[in-house]
Parts: structure tokens; C-alpha cells; sequence
């Protein structure tokens, strides 16, 4: 097992332990991942107890139809923009269960990359809700990741789990 293995498998322990203790679900709203980090808390025994659902919305058409992201912000920002993370993660509470959530969007490589918006930019977005009409707390993210496509998303799945657990431990029980 890879250094990368050993830490997604730890830190997606420790995040169901913290949800499983509060009660609550996670969802996850994945592009550039593609599932990775769904992959990630999956491979942990029990995690149907405290992980509701995943959306793997890598095309935009994916994003607006499954998880109710505007076109106009895909247009207006892009895909990978905060606006259309904050939208995802929005979205991924909105249809499922869940109380908590996490999106990521980003440009893996080797192309998609501009000046403006080089490859290893990555957007993120945690949301935690009281209930699925709008989230109570929400943290949105750039970061730019380097290396070739495998270690981006290696990376930034990372990203998404470490997110995960800082924003819900430090999250009141209720």
C-alpha cells in the first residue's frame, strides 16, 4: 500500500468515525476525481453507516442535470471556478441525505490548461446543512497541484478527505 493509500484509508477512518458519532451522512459531488475519494471512504468497512451517496459529475451537463448547477455559472466562471464547487456541494446536499458534503473540480492534465487556469488548478467546497435548503457553513477553495494527472487527483482527493474531517470535527455536535 502507497503512502497516498495508507493516508486516504486513514483519514477516511477517522472522518466516519467523527460523522458516525454525530449522526450525520456525507455526500460527495467528484469532476476531476472521478470517484476517487468515494473509492477512498468505500473501501472502509461500515462506511454505508455515515456515506449516503456520490456524484461523479465530470461533464457539465452532469453537473446542471444531477446536482442543479446553472449553466449561466458554468458559463460565466467555468467549470472549475469556487462558484460552480460551492454549487456542487450545494447540490449534493440538496439530493441526498445528507447533512454534510464536499466537491471538487479542477483540470488534471496533461491539457484543459490555460494561463489563467493552469493544469493542477483545483477548486473545493464543504458544506454542512441543517437541512437540505441551504448549508449552514460552507468553506470554498483554490489550490494548484503539481505533478502529472495520476498525482493531481491523488492530491486533491486528499484534499477533499483532510477538508472533510477539519470542518467536521470542529463542527458542534448538532
Amino acid at each position: 500500500m502507497s503512502s497516498l493509500e495508507t493516508l486516504l484509508e486513514t483519514v477516511s477512518t477517522e472522518l466516519g468515525q467523527v460523522l458516525q458519532a454525530k449522526g450525520w451522512q456525507l455526500a460527495l459531488a467528484e469532476s476531476c476525481t472521478g470517484g476517487m475519494v468515494a473509492q477512498a471512504i468505500t473501501a472502509i468497512a461500515g462506511s454505508s453507516a455515515w456515506f449516503d451517496r456520490g456524484f461523479v459529475t465530470y461533464s457539465n451537463e452532469a453537473k446542471v442535470d444531477m446536482l442543479g448547477v446553472p449553466q449561466a455559472l458554468i458559463q460565466a466562471h467555468g467549470a472549475v471556478s469556487e462558484p460552480v464547487a460551492q454549487a456542487m456541494a450545494t447540490g449534493a446536499l440538496k439530493y441526498s441525505l445528507a447533512r454534510m458534503s464536499a466537491s471538487v473540480t479542477g483540470i488534471a492534465g496533461p491539457s484543459g490548461g490555460s494561463l489563467e487556469k493552469p493544469v493542477g488548478t483545483v477548486c473545493f467546497a464543504w458544506a454542512i446543512s441543517v437541512d437540505s435548503a441551504q448549508p449552514a457553513k460552507l468553506v470554498v477553495e483554490t489550490r494548484h497541484f503539481e505533478g502529472g494527472r495520476a498525482a493531481i487527483r491523488q492530491q486533491a482527493a486528499s484534499h477533499v478527505l483532510t477538508g472533510l474531517l477539519k470542518l467536521v470535527k470542529a463542527s458542534p455536535q448538532a
